[in-house]
């Protein structure tokens, strides 16, 4: 299995917030890949970032790609729209995608939902209960209820997305505030998999369970062995099956 994590490199090229570094010495792309080959031994993980050439994301990379996990946040408009229509092509045909965080609104999963993906914030950095609702599913198996995040940035309802085929997590927050932070969707032959914990201020991806859910995620985004091919018009004869 070939996985993909790409970020857009902008905080840690911006040392913002300044102590980015010492949290995330290799970036938060660098972590998130970290947790991924520690639990997925088997898997081969890379990275990219916004400032690669095609951002990473080039045609021959994405052929080869199982699944990608995106974290954006303050460079959604800097993606351009040729590579966004050939990840969503892919997707579409049966990659596997993990959006992350900030990436509710960026530019791949507002497309493939249909949706302004809007939704409340506030960053004080309160606590984060992630409450496990259906922990008979493949990526929330074994995922304790909750997950006690100390400090993060909350996200809160409305969230603007169609009815997800599940919800796995819902986020709780000191402020009073609920947040549907872990949702799955199908999109043609593609899996998409919404987890919002992990903001850029605090080091959420260092967490065990949090890197947990991403394994399972990738597991379950990963698609079945076989041609990648988005799902097209046919015309077949009447008599085609005998």
């Amino acid at each position: 299995m070939k996985v993909l994590v790409w970020n857009e490199g902008v905080h840690e090229r911006n040392q913002n917030p300044p102590d980015i570094g010492e949290y995330y010495p290799d970036g938060i792309h660098g972590a998130i890949a970290a947790g991924l080959r520690r639990l997925l031994p088997d898997a081969e993980v890379s990275t990219a970032t916004l400032a690669d050439p095609e951002h990473g994301l080039s045609e021959e990379i994405l052929a080869s790609t199982d699944v990608v996990l995106w974290w954006g946040h303050v460079a959604h408009d800097q993606v351009d729209d040729a590579v966004v229509e050939r990840v969503k092509a892919h997707v579409l045909g049966g990659m596997g995608l993990l959006a992350l965080h900030s990436a509710h609104f960026s530019k791949i999963f507002r497309n493939l939902l249909g949706t302004t993906c809007s939704l409340a914030w506030r960053n004080e950095g309160e606590q984060e209960l992630v409450w496990n609702v259906k922990p008979s599913h493949p990526i929330a198996q074994g995922i304790p209820s909750p997950i006690v995040i100390p400090k993060q940035e909350m996200y809160g309802e409305l969230f603007d997305i169609p009815d997800p085929d599940d919800l796995l997590f819902i986020s709780s927050f000191a402020g009073g505030e609920v947040f549907r932070s872990g949702v799955t969707f199908t999109r043609g032959r593609g899996r998409i998999f919404y987890f919002s914990p992990g903001d850029q201020e605090y080091p959420v991806y260092q967490q065990s369970e949090i890197q947990q859910v991403l394994a399972n995620g990738v597991r379950w985004a990963a698609p079945a062995p076989g041609e990648r091919q988005v799902p097209g018009v046919t015309n077949p004869p009447r008599q085609w099956l005998l």
